[in-house]
């Protein structure tokens, strides 16, 4: 297996990680964005044009993250979509990279379902509580 294709797996399964966590936790700790860029520059590089609205969505939620206070219906919006479009994508990922993207594109829409019913987060919170985050910014 390719040096390339295990740190796609490992980007891949460390996204998963972070969604099923404290994702507004998560985006208050620096490196946030980094991953963003990371993910956005892997979709560039695979030259897809079927990637290019993951790519637009990706840089509209690094940009809302960075930008100050949440909004979660907008974070729910992005998240809806990246989910349905990352699903897709499934289509073009092989060997152990497939199921990885398949489990990303369900965590993204589960996540999103879980944000617009008001359903609680894995720690307990309820994305009211969430919405009213702190801007975020360096420490």
């Amino acid at each position: 297996m390719e040096k390339k294709e295990v740190n796609h797996q490992t980007h891949l399964d460390g996204t998963v990680k972070m969604l099923t966590g404290d994702l507004f936790e998560e985006a208050a700790r620096a490196g946030l964005d980094n991953k963003f860029q990371r993910w956005i520059e892997d979709l560039k590089e695979a030259n897809n044009p079927a990637f290019h609205e993951l790519i637009v969505d990706l840089q509209a939620l690094k940009a809302h993250f960075g930008g100050g206070t949440l909004d979660v219906q907008l974070i729910a919006e992005l998240l809806q979509r990246l989910g349905a479009n990352t699903s897709l994508a499934a289509n073009f990922a092989t060997g152990n990279t497939q199921p990885r993207v398949i489990k990303l594109g369900e965590v993204l829409s589960g996540v999103a379902e879980q944000l617009r019913s008001g359903a609680p987060a894995p720690d307990g919170r309820l994305p009211q509580d969430m919405s009213s985050h702190k801007p975020m910014g360096p420490a």
